[in-house]
């Protein structure tokens, strides 16, 4: 057997390993029992362990070094460069680190859960200063082994090829332009009349699968549950998407599922072939986002797609003028500043996403410390926002992402909105009547061209070679300030 095809049968149960992991993180969000945490913190470091251990083994690395010197194919090729770039940043780290940042970041999480609702940022700050103190040593000891500074060290962990230098050139337009726009927005908009209730659970996630269903997702291969934190995990064959209800509300409740069912649909067309190795895995969190992005903000806010929206609103929960076609368009385009990044609009989304990476960045880096924190975010967003959060709850404490170690990853949600806008633009020049088919609720030939452009290249190409395969020029900003000018200059 060549070195090769063992390294990919080690792959294969290192792949299998990692899903165990997904679904004990799905059944913890989802089903389990406040007082199984401690057990399940144990679980998921046992597993991330021996996830390490196998990776890191000296046969593993043996294994490349021989693999590399065997004729490969492409997407072989492919394959090894990443289980090599995997293998450099495990063997950076040793196993006690793997293990006691997976008990930290378990610890941490549900720590986070009473602080939050309680507003006590003081009851979370020991543990967050774990965490951080744990991800600074991984960082620092895997740029070490890249060649990279601790932070870009955290961001080429989330979305591969991504550099401060591309984040900063991208992110200076938006700031440059978008608050110009907002102030536009908030001059011209008309009120939108808020849909009375009550919106039954139980119709609600009638409608929900049913819309999943219209987008492509396969209920056979997957599921939708309730979480206090909406997230799609599992794996390619078994996707777990979570979502909240409230049966006051209806119409963000309904954008979040078909949100997290773009990501679902990524994980399932990625290649079959290849979806027990790196090659064949998601290429990234832009990536990712921008996946989601594309099917709720580009596709599912529409007037295309809210007028047939509107229509199964209407048959599902009855007629009343706050669910007619044009009130959801004045309703999904409604721009305000407000606290909550997760309930932001597409205009003021970006500056929420500026606040944090600068935030975490200095964390890092050490020109921040975590007795500042609320400080320096109630100042962030008063100078981007000018508003003032009047409680941690709705400051610092009210994203998931730095208790669990999640340093680096916030730049991907503006990333991917960025390549969203630009995707979508390819894809209507590819399928001149896309729009109509959206109208129908149609959205087989946009799922076929994304299969056929982003789902099925996986990670084969580098971060750039792909989106310009995908849309004929490198990532950019131009796509998504003329898609938010048109959209909200109305």
């Amino acid at each position: 057997m060549s070195a090769y095809v063992t390294l990919e049968r080690r792959f294969k149960r290192l792949a299998d390993l990692g899903g165990a992991a997904a679904v004990l993180n799905w059944d913890q969000a989802v089903m389990m029992p406040k007082g199984g945490n401690a057990a399940r913190g144990e679980q998921l470091a046992a597993l991330g362990g021996l996830v390490h251990e196998i990776l890191t083994a000296p046969q593993t690395g043996d294994l490349i070094e021989a693999a590399a010197a065997e004729p490969l194919d492409a997407w072989q090729g492919a394959n090894l460069a990443l289980v090599r770039r995997r293998f450099d940043r495990a063997t950076a780290l040793p196993q006690e680190l793997v293990e006691a940042t997976a008990r930290a970041t378990n610890a941490c999480e549900m720590t986070w859960r009473e602080a939050r609702a309680a507003s006590d940022y003081a009851a979370l700050r020991p543990k967050l200063e774990e965490v951080l103190r744990l991800t600074r040593e991984a960082a620092s000891l895997q740029g070490a082994k890249l060649g990279l500074e601790p932070y870009p060290a955290l961001l080429d962990g989330f979305q591969p090829g991504l550099d401060e230098a591309t984040i900063d050139r991208l992110f200076a337009p938006l700031q440059e332009r978008l608050p110009g726009l907002i102030d536009d927005a908030l001059a011209r908009q008309g009120r939108a009349l808020e849909p009375e209730g009550p919106f039954p659970v139980a119709l609600q996630k009638q409608l929900a699968k049913e819309l999943m269903a219209r987008l492509g997702f396969d209920f056979d291969h997957g599921r939708l549950d309730e979480s206090t934190h909406p997230f799609c995990g599992g794996t390619p064959t078994d996707i777990r998407i979570t979502t909240r209800y409230d049966e006051a509300e209806i119409v963000s409740a309904i954008m979040g599922v078909m949100h997290e069912t773009g990501h679902a649909l990524y994980e399932a067309g990625l290649p079959e072939p290849w979806r027990h190795q790196p090659v064949g895995e998601a290429h990234g969190m832009a990536i990712h986002e921008s996946q989601s992005l594309l099917i709720e903000m580009q596709a599912c806010r529409s007037p295309a797609f809210l007028g047939f929206l509107a229509a199964r609103l209407a048959e599902t929960f009855g007629q009343q003028p706050a669910l007619a076609p044009d009130n959801l368009i004045r309703h999904y385009r409604t721009v305000q500043k407000g606290l909550i990044r997760v309930d932001a609009d597409e205009l003021t989304y970006p500056l929420h996403i500026v606040l944090r990476y600068r935030l975490e960045k200095a964390l890092v880096t050490g020109d921040l410390d975590l007795h500042d924190l609320p400080a320096a975010w109630n100042d962030g967003m008063q100078e981007l926002l000018g508003i003032r959060p009047p409680d941690d709850r709705q400051g610092c404490l009210q994203d998931i992402h730095w208790p669990v170690g999640a340093f680096g990853y916030f730049p991907n949600y503006t990333l991917g909105a960025l390549l969203a806008a630009q995707l979508f633009r390819a894809a209507e020049a590819a399928i001149p009547d896309l729009l109509a088919h959206i109208a129908r609720g149609d959205f087989e030939p946009l799922l076929a061209w994304l299969r056929t452009h982003v789902h099925e290249k996986a990670s084969s190409l580098p971060l750039q070679g792909l989106i310009q395969e995908a849309t004929g020029a490198e990532l950019g900003t131009e796509a998504f300030l003329a898609h938010v000018g048109e959209r909200y200059a109305r």
